[in-house]
C-alpha cells in the first residue's frame, strides 16, 4: 500500500488540530457566555430585589405588599417566566407577583444572612427550573421591626435559549474559520514544501541530462540532503569512470596476447594442424567477440549526461553508407521517418542501435528494407523490416528473456544483436523480434522523447 503524501499527512495533522482547537474554543466560549449570561441575569434579578424592597408597605396585619407594579410586565402575566415573592416571617404572611397566579416559590428551609443574596435553582410552574435570588431584610412597620424574605426567580430555558443561539452563531463563525485556516495551513503547506519539488525538478533535469547537479540555491532545510545528493552524482560518476576504465584496460590488454595467438594458429596451419588450429581459433573468436562487446559497453554514454538528437540523419547517413557495400548496393531503404523527430538518445548511441540492426537486415534481405519511425504511447517507436527468409519463432521469445544473449542462441542473429541488447538496457527499453510485413524479420524496439 503506498503511503500518503507529506502534504496530506501534514493537512491531515494541521485539520485535526484546528478542528480540536476550534470545538475547545467554541465550548469555551459558550461557558463563559452562559457565565456571562448568568451573572448579567443574577444582577437584574438583584435589582428587581431592590426595587420590591423600596416599594414594599405593610397593611395594618402586617401583610406586606407593594404600592405599585414593577416596569418589567413580565410581572403581570401569568407563568411568564418572571416572578417575585414577599415572604413576612415575622406575620407568616406573603404576597407574590400575579405571574406566579396561585403558586408560591417553594424556597429552601435555610435561611440565608440578612442583607446576603443567596442563590438557589429550584422547580417552577409547568416543571420548568427557575433561577432564585433571595434576601432577607428587616423592616420597619407600625407593629414593630418585620423581617421578609425577598425573592425574584426567572426561567432558566431563557438562560438555556440564549446559549443554545449564541452556540449556534459561534459554530457557524468557527465552522468558517477553521474552513479559512484550512485553506491557509493549505498554502502555507504548498509554500513550505516548494524546495522539496525544486530537488525534485532539479533531479529530473539531472537525468534529463540539462543539467549536472542541483544548484545551491536552496533553503538552509534542504541544503544538506542537495549536498548529499551532489555527492552521491560525483561518487557514481567517478565509480561508472572508474568501471570504464577497467573494462576498456582489460578488453585492450588481452587484444596483444590474441594477436599473438592468431599468429601461432597459423603456424599450426603451416604445419598441417588444421583440426588443432580450427578448434583454437574457434576459441580465440569468441574471445575476440566478447572482448568487442566490452569495448562497446565502455563506449555507451551516461544516461544523465543525454541531450536530443534528430533521427532521420543518423538513418539517412547509414542507409547511404550500407548502399555502397556490396550486400546494399542493389538493395532498397526506405526512410518512414519525420525530419524532425528527435530522440532523447545519445548520438553514438543511436549510430551503433541502427546500425547493426540496418546491417543485420541489409545482409539478410533480398530487395527491400524498411526503417519506420513513429510516436507511439509516450515514446518513440522504431521498426527495422527486411523482406528476408527471417528467423523461427522460437527465437522471438528467447529474445525478450533478460539476459539472454541472441549471438549465443540464435543462429546468424550475429553480434550486432546482442550489442544492441546491451546498449538499449541502458535506457531501460529491450529488443523485440518478430515477423515484418514482407515476411522477413522485424526488429522493433522504443526510445525516450525529449523531456
Amino acid at each position: 500500500m503506498k503511503a500518503p503524501s507529506v502534504k496530506m499527512r501534514l493537512l491531515v495533522a494541521g485539520g485535526l488540530v484546528i478542528v480540536l482547537v476550534l470545538g475547545l474554543s467554541g465550548f469555551g466560549m459558550t461557558w463563559l457566555f452562559k457565565r456571562h449570561v448568568e451573572r448579567r441575569i443574577g444582577a437584574e434579578l438583584d435589582t428587581y430585589i431592590t426595587h420590591i424592597a423600596s416599594r414594599l408597605m405593610f397593611e395594618a396585619n402586617n401583610q406586606p405588599h407593594i404600592n405599585n407594579q414593577l416596569a418589567d410586565p413580565r410581572f403581570g402575566k401569568i407563568y411568564s417566566g418572571l416572578y417575585w415573592q414577599a415572604d413576612n416571617e415575622t406575620s407568616g404572611l406573603s404576597t407574590r407577583s400575579r405571574s406566579l397566579w396561585d403558586l408560591r416559590l417553594a424556597l429552601p428551609d435555610d435561611l440565608p444572612a440578612i442583607n446576603k443574596v443567596d442563590i438557589h435553582v429550584i422547580g417552577g410552574p409547568l416543571q420548568t427550573r427557575l433561577l432564585v435570588h433571595e434576601r432577607r431584610l428587616r423592616f420597619t412597620s407600625r407593629s414593630g421591626e418585620q423581617i421578609v424574605r425577598l425573592s425574584a426567580a426567572i426561567d432558566l430555558a431563557e438562560l438555556e435559549l440564549s446559549a443554545s443561539e449564541f452556540a449556534e452563531d459561534v459554530g457557524i463563525i468557527l465552522l468558517l474559520l477553521g474552513c479559512f485556516l484550512l485553506l491557509a495551513g493549505w498554502v502555507q503547506i504548498r509554500v513550505g514544501l516548494d524546495p522539496l519539488a525544486l530537488v525534485q525538478q532539479s533531479i529530473v533535469a539531472i537525468r534529463s541530462g540539462k543539467i549536472r547537479r542541483i544548484g545551491n540555491d536552496m533553503p538552509r532545510e534542504v541544503a544538506p540532503l542537495c549536498d548529499e545528493v551532489n555527492r552521491l552524482l560525483e561518487a557514481q560518476e567517478a565509480s561508472i569512470e572508474r568501471a570504464r576504465h577497467r573494462a576498456c584496460d582489460l578488453a585492450h590488454g588481452f587484444k596483444t596476447p590474441l594477436t599473438a595467438l592468431n599468429a601461432d594458429i597459423r603456424g599450426l596451419r603451416e604445419k598441417g594442424e588444421h583440426k588443432l588450429a580450427s578448434n583454437i581459433a574457434a576459441i580465440s573468436l569468441q574471445m575476440q567477440r566478447q572482448i568487442e562487446r566490452e569495448l562497446t559497453r565502455t563506449r555507451i554514454r551516461d544516461f544523465n549526461k543525454i541531450y536530443p538528437c534528430r533521427i532521420r540523419p543518423v538513418i539517412t547517413a547509414i542507409a547511404d553508407t550500407l548502399k555502397r557495400t556490396p550486400q546494399g548496393e542493389f538493395k532498397t531503404i526506405e526512410i518512414l521517418c519525420p525530419a524532425s523527430f528527435e530522440v532523447r538518445v545519445d548520438a553514438n548511441d543511436l549510430t551503433e542501435l541502427l546500425g547493426n540492426l540496418m546491417e543485420n537486415a541489409v545482409k539478410h534481405a533480398k530487395d527491400k528494407i524498411t526503417v519506420k519511425v513513429e510516436k507511439k504511447h509516450s515514446k518513440a517507436r522504431i521498426e527495422i523490416d527486411d523482406d528476408g527468409d527471417g528467423i523461427s519463432s522460437p527465437f522471438y521469445e528467447i529474445a525478450k528473456k533478460r539476459g539472454v544473449r541472441l549471438d549465443q542462441t540464435a543462429t546468424g542473429s550475429g553480434l550486432g544483436l546482442a550489442i544492441v541488447s546491451d546498449i538499449l538496457e541502458v535506457y531501460g527499453e529491450k529488443l523485440e523480434l518478430g515477423l515484418s510485413e514482407m515476411n522477413g524479420l522485424q526488429a522493433r524496439f522504443s526510445l525516450p522523447l525529449p523531456l
